[in-house]
């Protein structure tokens, strides 16, 4: 009888353990698809962006761009009210996956014209995830011209599937032109 016992026991912490095990393992997946999440943008608009390219964060995870927009005529670069520049975060896909598309950071150095349609951050700061859009660079020291962007300019090279979007929105800029 005590051998039946302590066979039920077993029996209960074996099953007691797998039941641990899974639970774990299901909030772990339930973690890391939170993490690819797209909640965090706001799906419903698309900015197109052209601007300067200020730097490259090479994250594995997902790469980003940083983009200084450049104002409708094309000839300047928008400022705040300091005098600093107003840069946008362009969230990538993961960089091995980005520099398969040929974007990279020694491929997209400071000074590159770039544009992009972004989906923004909905808490209102200045970034946004790429999503489906295309990406493009304009030849060195090209940029479009005025209201164009990228994928207009003789030259330009395709970063990637996709195309520029139908902007939803006026991008806000929150800047002057300088």
């Amino acid at each position: 009888m005590a051998r039946n016992s302590i066979l039920h026991r077993i029996k209960g912490l074996a099953v007691g353990a797998t039941v641990l095990s899974a639970t774990a393992i299901g909030a772990i997946m339930t973690v890391a698809d939170a993490h690819h999440s797209f909640a965090m943008y706001n799906i419903r608009k698309t900015y197109l962006l052209t601007g300067v390219v200020t730097r490259v964060d090479p994250n594995p995870n997902h790469l980003q761009v940083f983009v200084a927009p450049l104002n409708e005529a094309r000839d300047k670069i928008i400022r705040d009210a300091d005098g600093e520049l107003v840069v946008w975060a362009v969230e990538m896909d993961g960089a091995s996956r980005a520099a398969r598309d040929g974007i990279t950071v020694n491929g997209f150095p400071r000074g590159t014209i770039v544009s992009v349609g972004i989906h923004p951050l909905r808490n209102g700061y200045t970034g946004g995830g790429r999503g489906e859009s295309g990406f493009f660079k304009c030849p060195p020291e090209t940029p479009p011209a005025p209201g164009k962007h990228c994928d207009s300019v003789a030259g330009a090279t395709s970063h990637g599937d996709g195309v520029l979007p139908e902007p939803t929105d006026s991008m806000p800029l929150g800047g002057n032109a300088e």
